[in-house]
């Protein structure tokens, strides 16, 4: 049998980062082959692979690369939060985001398909996959550009969100938008601007939202909880509140007014709170999915959209991305 020195042990584990036990047992079959050796791990790592291609890689970390007016947000999963916490696995995923940004990479299979040490990214991966023995993968990638750029790494490196805004020439606009970024965070908007809905998904989605609320009315009533029943809204999206729209309930209120005997000389002080209560009543879906309808988090008296035009009249987010591996 080949006696195996710590020496050909030590070069092996410095080449392929494999564990100790790991390059040993490479050497020992190779017969003290140093290329053998790594041909061995790599099929380890492909056999390791293979059998947890199923499996989900639900935790990670995400990294962000911000130069001039591109940033790119790049996540990398693993199985367990141990593995995700490990120092070389967050510079792996720091390095391969890096990467990613300098090759101008628009998906993830142009991100596996980079060099690294010698391999591709994927196979390097598959050899991570070897050495830990959890799936590991790139999961996601994000790229924004814009005039001015925002960052922000949230909850230990497992939410990234990235912001291009314009920002009114204001000095503190970065303070400001970073403030925007942390909401994006915590609140996990999906687009910008209710615009961006299809119309028949939006109808869907009010259909759905008025049986559910129904549904919960319904049950309130049945099992005697006494809480207060929910409005069932008319509609679920500012894309649906048309002029035509606004204008008859405009007029349904001030009807209302004159019905309550209230002086028409103060409906005016009256009918703009009662439109904002039935616009907020009607875009619920806007409220959990647009970022610029969502309540700010860090005022939740105004929504988002409220909030950057009190910042500056001429502020506004362009683009958003969020990245999360949890």
């Amino acid at each position: 049998m080949t006696t195996i020195s710590a020496k050909a042990v030590s070069e092996l584990r410095k080449s392929t980062g494999a564990g100790m036990m790991d390059c040993k047992k490479a050497l020992e079959e190779s017969g003290g082959d140093l290329d053998g050796a790594m041909d061995y791990l790599r099929k380890k790592g492909q056999k390791v692979a293979a059998k947890r291609a199923d499996r989900e890689a639900s935790e990670g970390v995400v990294a962000a690369v911000v130069e001039g007016n591109k940033g790119l947000l790049l996540s990398l999963g693993c199985e367990t939060d141990f593995v995700a916490k490990n120092e070389a696995f967050i510079e792996l995923t720091n390095t391969i985001a890096k990467m990613a940004f300098d090759a101008n990479c628009a998906t993830i299979d142009d991100v596996n398909a980079l060099e690294i040490d010698g391999t591709t990214v994927k196979e390097r991966l598959v050899n991570e996959t070897g050495k830990v023995g959890e799936k590991i993968e790139v999961t996601n990638l994000e790229v924004v550009e814009g005039e001015n750029l925002s960052s922000y790494i949230h909850a230990g490196a497992k939410i990234g969100v990235l912001v291009s805004y314009k920002d009114g020439a204001k000095d503190d606009a970065d303070q400001f938008f970073r403030g925007v970024s942390m909401h994006i965070a915590a609140m996990k908007p999906q687009i910008l601007d209710p615009n961006e809905f299809d119309e028949d998904f939006v109808q869907k989605e009010t259909e759905a939202l008025q049986a559910q609320i129904n549904a919960e009315n319904e049950l309130n009533e049945k099992e005697n909880l006494g809480k207060p029943m929910k409005n069932v809204p008319q509609f679920a999206s500012r894309r649906q509140l048309t002029p035509e729209v606004l204008a008859a309930t405009e007029e349904a209120i001030k009807a209302e007014l004159k019905a309550e005997g209230k002086p028409e000389k103060i409906w005016d002080k009256i009918v703009p709170g009662k439109l904002d209560r039935f616009i907020a009543d009607n875009t619920l879906l806007d409220q959990e999915r647009c970022l610029l309808s969502q309540f700010y988090a860090l005022d939740d008296t105004k929504t988002v959209e409220a909030a950057i035009k009190d910042f500056h009249p001429e502020a506004e987010v362009v683009a958003f991305k969020r990245v999360s591996v949890n």
